[in-house]
C-alpha cells in the first residue's frame, strides 16, 4: 500500500522557515507527481506546490518565491521548504499524489497523507 507520512510542522514566529517532509512508502517519489496542500480553519483547501517526476516544479501565486518544493530520490522523501512566513501560512498540510502537476492543481489526487500542522506567531 501507498503511504505518505507527513513531519516537521511546529510553531514559528512570522518572518521563520521550516521545512516539512513527506516520506514516501509502497511507491517512490519519482514515479508520480508530488504535492502539498494546506487547509486552515474555516478556510477551503488550497493548493501549495507540487513536483513531477521530470523534475518540473509550480507554486501558488501565494507562495511563490517564498516555498521550495524538492525530492530526494535515494531517501525518497519530498520536501517543502518554507522561508518569511506569515501568519496567514498558519494551516494543516497534507501531502498529495497524482499522476502530472496538472492533475494535482486540478485536484486529481490519489493518494493523501494525514497533515502536519504549521502555525505562524505574529
Amino acid at each position: 500500500q501507498v503511504q505518505l507520512r507527513e513531519s516537521g510542522g511546529g510553531l514559528v514566529q512570522a518572518g521563520g522557515s521550516l521545512r516539512l517532509s513527506c516520506a514516501v512508502s509502497g511507491s517512490t517519489v519519482s514515479d508520480n507527481a508530488i504535492g502539498w496542500d494546506r487547509q486552515a480553519p474555516g478556510k477551503q483547501r488550497e493548493w501549495v506546490a507540487a513536483i513531477h517526476s521530470g523534475g518540473g516544479t509550480a507554486y501558488a501565486d501565494s507562495v511563490k518565491g517564498r516555498f521550495t518544493i524538492s525530492r530526494d530520490n535515494a531517501k525518497n522523501t519530498v520536501y517543502l521548504q518554507m522561508h518569511s512566513l506569515k501568519p496567514e501560512d498558519t494551516a494543516d498540510y497534507a501531502c498529495t499524489r497524482g499522476l502530472t502537476i496538472a492533475a494535482i492543481i486540478a485536484g486529481d489526487i490519489n493518494y493523501w497523507g494525514k497533515g502536519t500542522l504549521v502555525t505562524v506567531s505574529s
